[in-house]
């Protein structure tokens, strides 16, 4: 016989995650959640963030080196993509922390996720959509700009902004990317976290994370906007900001997971 613990435990169905209206500030809880489980124990997290961080830089210095700064732009933008799989340790921690289990760096590396194999492959389909948003950056300068080659950070700011080809390149550039933005923050903040927290299938994860968004738009917006700006501040300070922000924000996004689901 099931008790009433059990069914408070249970995942929500998903017409009851449908009625979900959080306010918008709760967006704002679950930022202090995620700072709270940060400095808990604080070491394995920031050693975490202090890997992103280095793996950030080193493609970075890659893409100069290889003369692919081009797509700098485009590879900065599609890391939003694959950030809430490469935050899967992150949650691992937080998970620990609900439930009193020890905390270490090694289970937040090697994490075995309720889902197995599924979570790696929910992150294959990111990567494809991250290299699809890649490409379209590359064919939307192509058709404003021609086969005319990149002229290099320096010089990539005047000739976006004060010409003509420029401001439409931005419009429809901004245009297309909102787009994969949208869709990938729609399919991985809840989906990747569900993942590894129940025996489910890619798909069927991905899809809920759709309705779970779409239904709870005023807290997600808020949510999605305080990603942007503290992913604006790690740019802002050369990708050293990641070694806290992104451990604040894989935190978060797993309190943000439990308030919803």
């Amino acid at each position: 016989m099931s008790t009433s613990n059990d069914t408070t435990l249970a995942p929500r169905p998903l017409a009851d995650q449908r009625r979900r209206r959080l306010p918008a500030s709760a967006a704002f809880g679950w930022l202090g959640a995620g700072w709270r489980d940060l400095w808990r124990q604080p070491g394995p997290s920031l050693i975490y963030g202090l890997f992103v961080f280095l793996l950030s830089a080193a493609i970075v210095f890659g893409l100069f080196q290889l003369h692919l700064d081009y797509i700098l732009f485009p590879a900065l933008a599609g890391f939003m993509v694959v950030g809430p799989l490469l935050a899967v340790g992150l949650y691992q921690k937080s998970r620990d922390l609900e439930a009193g289990q020890p905390v270490s760096l090694r289970r937040m590396l090697f994490v075995r996720a309720a889902s197995g194999g599924q979570i790696w492959f929910a992150g294959a389909l990111l990567c494809v959509l991250m290299l699809l948003w890649m490409r379209a950056a590359t064919i939307i300068y192509a058709l404003f700009f021609g086969l005319r080659p990149f002229p290099g950070l320096e010089d990539i700011v005047p000739m976006l902004t004060q010409t003509d080809y420029g401001l439409a390149m931005l419009a429809v550039g901004a245009a297309v990317g909102g787009l994969f933005a949208a869709f990938s923050f729609a399919i991985s903040c809840f989906g990747i976290p569900r993942l590894l927290d129940e025996d489910v299938d890619a798909f069927t994860a991905m899809g809920s994370s759709i309705t779970m968004v779409t239904h709870n738009l005023p807290v997600m917006l808020t949510w999605a906007a305080i990603v942007l700006v503290l992913g604006g501040l790690s740019l802002a300070t050369g990708l050293v900001g990641l070694i806290v922000i992104f451990p604040l924000l894989g935190h978060a996004s797993w309190h943000a997971y439990k308030a919803i689901r």
